[in-house]
């Protein structure tokens, strides 16, 4: 008896001061919106690992971001102009994530005149999407380049079909979550057709909601060939007919912010904690 009362104290003492500490370890979890829904839930990194971009950021957010234990790997979609580039933005300055536009790099192709931007720019121009075989292994490459694979990235309107998705998934290339803009056709025509570039500084303009400060900017703004009434509701028509099969292959890692709240802070929010909207 007295052994056994020995051996329970023993077992309760708390450890000597030589014995290691074992590593944090944990998980971020994401609930979803329905309750039949599966949670989903992330990893956390040991202390010690930390990127450049992470160092660089305030201490709140390297407290969220350097925790993981993967990278962070963030999609977000939308129709065109429901403001992906405005929050893909300010997630990658907020973060430090790696933001991959596949329309970027199809335009990029096309600005270079090389023969994938030739054919590419074919199919833009009558609002469809172009084929798998061109734009695929464009976004792979620069998913798989080194500063995407240690910091994360936030992938900004692709994939824009269900076999565009599947694509990805062949290859191992899934998100952790996927963001869902949603926005009235209406003010998606509007924002589409007022939209204007400034091809010296880069900056996007809109004539009504936010115009050019002086007249010399305003002189030298470009339109997109895309960026028409027609065209535009050509883009809206395709991507309504791909939205459902895209959506069912991450149906379990989609989150929508409400409207009628601030959108950055939705998306900050899913970003930091998960939480529904």
């Amino acid at each position: 008896m007295a052994a056994a009362c020995a051996a329970a104290s023993a077992s309760l003492s708390p450890p000597q001061s030589t014995a290691q500490r074992p590593a944090a370890q944990g998980r971020i979890v994401f609930p979803c919106a329905s309750a039949g829904s599966r949670s989903r839930s992330l990893r956390l990194r040991p202390a010690g690992r930390r990127s450049p971009a992470i160092r660089s950021m305030p201490r709140a957010n390297k407290a969220v971001v350097a925790a993981l234990a993967d990278p962070l790997k963030v999609m977000i979609a939308g129709a065109p102009a429901s403001g992906k580039g405005t929050q893909c933005e300010l997630i990658k300055t907020k973060f430090g994530l790696v933001h991959i536009s596949a329309g970027d790099l199809l335009r990029a192709e096309i600005a270079a005149g090389s023969e994938n931007g030739k054919q590419a720019k074919e199919f833009m121009e009558k609002g469809q999407l172009v084929p798998d075989e061109i734009v695929v292994n464009m976004v792979k490459e620069r998913l798989l380049q080194p500063d995407a694979q240690e910091n994360g990235w936030l992938l900004d309107g692709y994939p824009r079909s269900y076999s565009q998705a599947m694509a990805l998934e062949n290859l191992e290339i899934r998100p952790d979550i996927v963001i869902l803009l949603e926005v009235p056709d209406e003010l998606l025509v509007e924002r589409v057709v007022g939209r204007r570039l400034d091809p010296v500084t880069g900056k996007i303009y809109h004539l009504k909601y936010s115009p050019p400060e002086n007249e010399e900017i305003a002189s030298r703004l470009t339109q997109r060939f895309d960026d028409t009434e027609e065209k535009v509701k050509l883009r809206l028509e395709t991507y309504y007919q791909n939205l459902q099969s895209l959506l069912s292959t991450y149906e379990d890692l989609i989150v929508k912010p409400l409207k009628q709240i601030n959108m950055m802070s939705a998306v900050m929010q899913i970003v930091i904690l998960g939480h529904d909207i």
